[in-house]
């Protein structure tokens, strides 16, 4: 598959730069995979579309102000975002995505307010390993949560770049199919039968870094955290259908069903072709061009049922990307 295949056409307007307010209104395109069909919804009607002895999972992972504006001491700027740390065995240094980072070099002390930082070793592709005396700190004094590019950096949008049900934190982005999530849509779905099933991965740069190759299957993808604690595991276990609150939570339970390791790494990346195993109905929002998101959405409804979706929600004025609409895939993913 080339990854032009990922290309469609959107206008600028329709990238949303605030969540609906309150933000179950937003509105739920429905997919049938197997019908074919595609209808419009709001995003309240979707404990409707649940039925009694599924599992809604829901990623419980929280978004650090990861990013941070660091000086190098000839005073340039060089904007660091905080990707995962890396174990006690690596003595509190981070993995980071360093911007520019052409002149960069290992032993280059950088400063950050009060907080020094020291360049380790580079991983090529702008990442690094930097010594991070005082993560907590550093974090507390100079860092700023990670919004896309796409949104503007205000305030409020800082404010609102987190989910109702975050709780552990270690993402440098948030899973946004869990924006549209209030208590009501939560205990709705429970009165419609359903199983909330929480679960962790957090979100880094392999689910947010852009497809570069030509051939989609050549892209390497970075790997991601994820835990899915015993309660869940039997949850899904048990589950009549597993519906999936993201593709980061439908990566997490791929990675799960196909390694049967319940914590662990995530170097997955699910395209069309792949074989689904454990999720039976996606809900996801609506992502950019050429991305490995985009590529999944695919594998799991089919390339051109969701082209046309895309072309739908363009044509309807569906608002996209981390703070847009949402849709729900049923029935697509795994073949019982």
């Amino acid at each position: 598959m080339f990854t032009s295949d990922l290309d469609y056409e959107l206008p600028e307007d329709l990238i949303a730069q605030k969540p609906a307010e309150p933000r179950d209104s937003s509105r739920l395109m429905v997919v049938d995979v197997r019908a074919g069909t595609i209808a419009h919804h709001n995003f309240r009607d979707l404990p409707g579309f649940l039925r009694p002895g599924d599992a809604l999972v829901i990623n419980e992972t929280k978004v650090l102000p990861a990013r941070i504006e660091a000086r190098k001491p000839t005073g340039g700027e060089v904007e660091l975002l905080l990707l995962r740390d890396l174990g006690p065995d690596r003595g509190g240094a981070w993995e980071v995505l360093a911007r520019p980072s052409k002149r960069l070099r290992s032993g280059l002390e950088l400063r950050a307010g009060e907080d020094r930082l020291e360049l380790v070793e580079s991983l090529g592709g702008g990442h690094w390993v930097v010594s991070v005396p005082d993560v907590k700190g550093l974090l507390k004094r100079s860092g700023k949560m990670p919004l896309p590019p796409y949104i503007s950096p205000t305030t409020e949008a800082e404010n609102h770049y987190q989910t109702i049900f975050a709780r552990n934190e270690g993402s440098a982005a948030a899973p946004t199919a869990g924006f549209h999530f209030t208590e009501r849509v939560l205990e709705d779905a429970e009165r419609a039968g359903a199983s909330i099933a929480r679960i962790t991965l957090h979100v880094g740069v392999g689910t947010f870094m852009p497809v570069r190759t030509e051939r989609l299957e050549e892209h390497e993808m970075h790997a991601e955290y994820y835990r899915v604690p015993g309660e869940a595991v039997q949850t899904v276990r048990d589950a009549r259908r597993v519906v999936a609150a993201g593709t980061t939570v439908a990566r997490t339970l791929e990675t799960w069903a196909a390694s049967g390791e319940a914590e662990g790494e995530s170097e997955l990346f699910v395209y069309p072709g792949y074989r689904w195993l454990a999720v039976d109905t996606l809900l996801t929002n609506f992502h950019l061009p050429r991305s490995t998101l985009l590529a999944m959405v695919m594998s799991f409804g089919s390339e051109e049922l969701v082209k046309e979706a895309y072309r739908t929600a363009v044509r309807e004025r569906y608002r996209f990307y981390s703070f847009g609409d949402a849709m729900l895939l049923l029935d697509g993913g795994r073949q019982r």
